[in-house]
């Protein structure tokens, strides 16, 4: 297979990283992708919520356009993104 095909199941363990402010956000299989009818990455789709028991919470998610997306290494997604360019929702 090509060096530079990934398949979601690996980097479903991949490690999300912000190297603006050095924020973790867990792995990419706790979170999601969305992706357009061409079969383009469009935003990184990262739970935002803090704690594992929010069950009469609504669920906090943060978007993040793939353009933020600057690598995926063997074990991290790694992101650079400021603050005010997160659109972030609650569901």
């Amino acid at each position: 297979m090509d060096d530079n095909i990934k398949l979601y199941s690996e980097m479903e363990r991949y490690e999300i990283i912000n190297i603006n402010d050095g924020d973790k956000y867990s792995n990419l299989g706790n979170n999601d992708v969305v992706i357009d009818e061409n079969g383009l990455l469009k935003f990184l789709i990262i739970n935002g919520g803090s704690s594992k028991f929010n069950f009469f919470k609504g669920n906090d998610i943060i978007e993040i356009p793939w353009d933020y997306v600057k690598k995926i290494g063997s074990r991290t997604i790694i992101i650079d993104v400021d603050n005010e360019f997160l659109k972030k929702s609650h569901i």
